[in-house]
Parts: structure tokens; sequence; C-alpha cells
């Protein structure tokens, strides 16, 4: 299991490519890569703020959390933070297990936390030099309530 938190750039298929490599007890392996999105074509920029230490545990945790809940094999999440343009690779997050069923779940399970509960602040810088933080989405909130028991 590997959490990275980092402001360098990465390739999201050489990631994967290593995650799980060599192993031989995995029956699968479920990827996501999310990418800044540009809605309207103003977006100069978004700027991902963290606090260093406290995101990596609380991401850490979240990934026990999903490896209690599931059979994980293996597990990376890496996310970004500093300035990013439209279109750059932002975080990552794979997991492997044996049966695709837990490697599927465990993945959506890791993306709704981590849209909600990992700390980092994201600014919006437009081409027009207005600036906004991205606020918490209320589909987010509730992609958590199905993983409540």
């Amino acid at each position: 299991m590997a959490v990275r938190v980092q402001s360098e750039p990465f390739d999201p298929g050489e990631e994967l490519s290593r995650f799980g490599q060599d192993r031989t007890d995995i029956g699968a392996v479920v990827s996501f890569t999310g990418l800044v999105r540009d809605d309207d074509g103003t977006l100069d920029r978004m700027e991902i703020e963290h606090y260093p230490g406290m995101t990596e545990k609380a991401i850490a945790t979240i990934v026990d959390e999903a490896s209690q809940r599931w059979s994980l094999t293996d597990c990376l999440v890496i996310h970004r933070h500093g300035p990013l343009a439209p279109g750059e690779v932002i975080m990552m997050v794979a997991t492997a297990a044996k049966h695709r069923v837990a490697a599927f779940q465990a993945a959506e399970f890791l993306m709704d936390f981590l849209k909600s509960r990992a700390p980092f602040w994201k600014k919006e810088f437009q081409s027009d030099g207005s600036t906004d933080w991205v606020d918490a989405k209320v589909d987010d909130e509730d992609a958590l309530k199905r993983w409540s028991d």
C-alpha cells in the first residue's frame, strides 16, 4: 500500500505498469486517473494546497479502511499539489485484489472518500483574472452514503 502526495507530474501508465508487477496473487487491477477539467474553456489553472503530513495521514486512514472492507492485495494513491493546468493529471488510484469485485468496489470507495475527505484545498484561476475556491459538492457527499454501514 502506497500513498504519495507530490507536486511533480507522473505518468499513470508507468505507475500502473509497476503496480503489482512481479506478483502472481493478483487477479484484478482497477485504476482511476483524475484530470484537471476545464468545463467552459476559461480555466487558466487550478492550485491545490495541502497540509504536509496531515494529508498523507488522512489518505492512509482511508486506504486502511478500504483494506479492512475488501481483501486488497495492493493499493496505490498518488495526488498532486501545486499549480496544475487543464488536462494535467491530478491524481491516481489503483487497487489490486484476487477478484474484480473487490478491486472495483475498493477503487470506488477510495475515490468517493478522497474527493470528500482528503484535506486538499482547490482554487481555480480563470483566464480573466478571477479566482474561486472549489466548494464541496452535494453529489460528492451523497456518494459517501452508499458506504455507510
